[in-house]
């Protein structure tokens, strides 16, 4: 099966899955979003004031910590169910011991076709 055709799960234990309007809700108080797509993705458009840490090579307990404490809440998202890398990326902050991970599966796609705001 190509990589493509892989859906992300549609649950992560111990994260909250989120969709567009609840992510607005999130964005709206301030939460820490976190884009882990690639950069070319990143520099297409993305959510204001997101954090970028691509996957694969940024991506990291550390470099989260110098963005947020492990206690606030952060949401992170890729480009929505055909993308594996926000599942992936929850999976690590979890183990890392963050404790309000919201998982925006549905990702960047569904923000921008809501109409909410991209920079």
């Amino acid at each position: 099966m190509p990589a493509s055709a892989a859906e992300s799960p549609e649950f992560i234990e111990g994260s909250t899955v989120i969709d567009a309007a609840q992510a607005k809700d999130l964005f709206e108080q301030e939460a820490l979003f976190v884009d882990v797509r690639k950069d070319s993705d990143w520099e297409a458009g993305r959510v204001p004031g997101a954090v970028h840490l691509e996957l694969k090579q940024v991506f990291s307990e550390e470099k989260l910590l110098e963005e947020m404490d492990k206690s606030e809440p952060v949401v992170i998202y890729c480009n929505g169910v055909k993308c594996l890398r926000s599942a992936k990326a929850v999976k690590l902050a979890l183990a890392w011991g963050f404790s309000e991970v919201y998982y925006f599966r549905n990702g960047f796609p569904s923000w921008k076709a809501a109409g909410m705001p991209v920079e």
